[in-house]
Order: structure tokens, then sequence, then C-alpha cells
């Protein structure tokens, strides 16, 4: 089931990762997978500014109480 937390994490995401990396392909595996533990660990490895690792693990959190 996808849930516009999902969709907005999908969608920041694929803007912020234009490039379709090993990584990218497997954080949105784990998103499909409803597997928000795997996607953190993958978003841990990316570099991100402070701004856009706020935003995103906000979104992962939100996914996660979800």
């Amino acid at each position: 089931m996808t849930t516009a937390t999902t969709v907005s994490l999908l969608r920041w995401l694929r803007r912020q990762l234009r490039e379709p990396t090993p990584d990218r392909e497997r954080l949105e595996a784990a998103i499909a997978n409803n597997d928000p533990a795997e996607a953190r660990r993958i978003v841990a490895r990316v570099t991100f500014n402070d701004a856009q690792r706020r935003h995103v693990e906000h979104l992962l959190d939100e996914w996660q109480r979800s």
C-alpha cells in the first residue's frame, strides 16, 4: 500500500539522488518493500546537508509511525 509519506519520500529522494546509483535503487526497493529500517541504514550513508537530513529523517519517522 502506498501512503502519501512514502510517495513524498520517493519523490524527494529522486530529486536529491538524481543519478540512479545502487544505493538509490536499494533505497527505492526498501521503500517499495515497506522497510523503513533498511531505508534508514541506506540514508545514513548518503551525504546530505543538515536541512536535507532533517527533512528525510522527518519523512522516515512519519513512515515508521504509520
